[in-house]
């Protein structure tokens, strides 16, 4: 399969096999949402995609194509309807900490910044890291990314002289009162992160009007344990399947086949409802403009089938007992595909199948993921997708553990195993 390699901007080059170390350069360079839509689009303009403007009218919306709505991205090959669509939808954001509207905050002589928890973050792992910031800033002119790798910051965790019984009752955090991240002594500044993030835009500070901002932990992706059998990285929830994904659709055959859709969507985290989530308009009303008609559109979609990629629970080795006994998950054997009778996930056995063989025409395993029944299971866009288009869906991931942590990890082949699996998804007939 021919991959990207990193030519020092992140762009997609010819190779001819998949590299861990792209999806490391992948992660690395995408601490926000709007920087994975900004590193696909430049990955998929260097392939000869065409990015279109959805305000504009299309006459023609064959070939191959991207749209980006703010930290989601959709991109197709059209080839025709014949054969429907072939969908993989993944999203873009992670568990953080993200600035507030007024930030410039502090107490007992340091300066600190106002943060808010984005989605279910474990928030003891954000303690003592040095963590960086980056996002958007929004001018009356647009929008500009501004990215900060420095140990700006840091939520220093209380002492356990200060706090005798940790050990034996566990941390509990306040996410009001315990998580301000400390960056400076002296008096709070006002205005003070608004100059940072525009020095970083490169622009100045009274052309900033709003910010969509966040933390992100600076210490590098990398291949580790005693053979290298395990990538340690941020965001592997939910980059790994991004990235997976666009190479899937890179390598997509460009005039035969099924219509290959690759949709990037925002907001996951906190449920999917906003302008750009999984819930929106965005997908449904693409594929109507992609099929021209909607009468080309509805028997189209009776022909497609859609792919939820987005992180498994491998079984964890300390936790045995929090596990379905019955459905073992293992890192380094295959992609993971999830069942819920409760429609958490939305994989049918039609689904379940039609993933399973595409694994076993890439040539790697799968595996099935069941939750224990007497606890609540979380949820993916793959509901959410199912509902809005009535295609058929499946879920499927890579297998990882500390899951939602500011640092996660993952087996060092299955996100290769995992982009293999989709190429051939994206081929499959109904």
């Amino acid at each position: 399969m021919k991959s990207p390699v990193d030519d020092g901007a992140g762009v997609a080059l010819d190779a001819q096999v998949l590299s861990i170390e792209d999806l490391i350069s992948f992660i690395d360079a995408c601490p926000t949402p709007f920087h994975v839509v900004d590193r696909s689009a430049a990955m998929l303009r260097l392939a000869g995609f065409t990015q279109m403007d959805e305000a504009a009218d299309w006459s023609d919306a064959a070939g191959s194509r991207f749209v980006c709505r703010g930290g989601s991205l959709v991109a197709w090959r059209h080839r025709s309807c014949d054969e429907g669509f072939r969908i993989i939808g993944a999203h873009t954001d992670s568990p953080n900490l993200r600035i507030t509207p007024q930030p410039d905050t502090g107490q007992a002589g340091y300066r600190q910044l106002g943060v808010e928890v984005y989605g279910g973050a474990l928030l003891n792992s954000w303690l003592d890291r040095d963590l960086g910031v980056a996002g958007r800033v929004a001018t009356s002119s647009g929008t500009r990314l501004f990215r900060i790798d420095q140990p700006l910051l840091r939520v220093p965790q209380l002492a356990i002289h200060l706090d005798r019984e940790v050990s034996q009752k566990g941390l509990l955090l306040n996410p009001q009162n315990h998580l301000t991240p400390v960056w400076g002594l002296g008096l709070r500044t006002l205005g003070e992160f608004a100059e940072v993030a525009a020095e970083a835009a490169g622009i100045s500070s009274n052309e900033v009007l709003a910010w969509d901002a966040m933390l992100h932990d600076l210490t590098p992706s990398t291949v580790a344990g005693i053979d290298g059998e395990f990538l340690h990285a941020p965001r592997i929830d939910n980059q790994v399947s991004c990235w997976a994904g666009l190479q899937a659709l890179l390598d997509s055959p460009a005039a035969a086949g099924p219509s290959a859709v690759l949709c990037l969507f925002d907001h996951e985290e906190v449920g999917s409802v906003s302008a750009q989530g999984a819930t929106s308009a965005l997908l449904p009303t693409l594929l109507e403009r992609i099929a021209g008609t909607r009468d080309a559109l509805h028997p189209a979609l009776a022909r497609s089938l859609c792919l939820s990629a987005d992180g498994a629970h491998a079984t964890h080795p300390n936790y045995p007992e929090r596990h379905e006994p019955d459905h073992y998950i293992a890192m380094g054997e295959g992609p993971v595909i999830k069942r819920n009778a409760n429609q958490r996930y939305a994989t049918d056995a039609v689904g379940e199948a039609a993933f399973a063989t595409a694994c076993e025409k890439a040539g790697v395993g799968h595996q099935v993921y069941s939750h224990r029944g007497d606890m609540p299971c979380g949820s993916t866009i793959g509901p959410f997708a199912a509902s809005t288009t009535g295609v058929t869906t499946v879920d499927a991931g890579v297998a990882q553990l500390s899951m939602h942590s500011a640092r996660e990890m993952c087996g060092a082949r299955d996100p290769l195993d995992f982009a293999l699996a989709l190429r051939e998804f994206l081929s499959a007939a109904t």
